[in-house]
């Protein structure tokens, strides 16, 4: 993905209450959204770590609901949105059906690194 070997990543994981804080501080969104990325880089806050990436943030009640509805468990659930949520990180997006395409292609790709017995991907 281009990150050297050193690179540093933030994984937090947060339950709907505070998912639904950041999303409305950072997007104007209302409520919990599944993942949300930060890329280090654009936030004009210098790091006391140059190889800090940025921060991959969680919603564990997303997680669960989303895996059952999805008929997904909830393994497979946070790492196909840990996926998601890194590809961001390293400059991946969904603004276009092409990029939208791409990024699922890459998911699909690396998810089932992880679970190769399940040849379907969520979106």
């Amino acid at each position: 993905m281009g990150c050297a070997e050193d690179s540093i990543l933030s994984i937090t994981i947060v339950d709907s209450s505070i998912m639904s804080e950041i999303n409305y501080k950072y997007r104007g969104k209302e409520g919990p959204t599944n993942v949300l990325s930060f890329i280090q880089k654009e936030s004009g806050i210098a790091s006391c770590d140059p190889n800090l990436l940025g921060d991959v943030v969680i919603c564990w009640d997303r997680v669960v609901s989303d895996a059952g509805s999805l008929g997904y468990s909830e393994d497979e659930m946070l790492t196909y949105l840990l996926i998601h949520g890194i590809l961001h990180i390293v400059g991946f997006d969904h603004d276009s059906e092409l990029d939208a395409q791409a990024m699922e292609a890459m998911v699909s790709n690396i998810f089932q690194g992880f679970f190769p017995d399940n040849s379907e991907i969520v979106r």
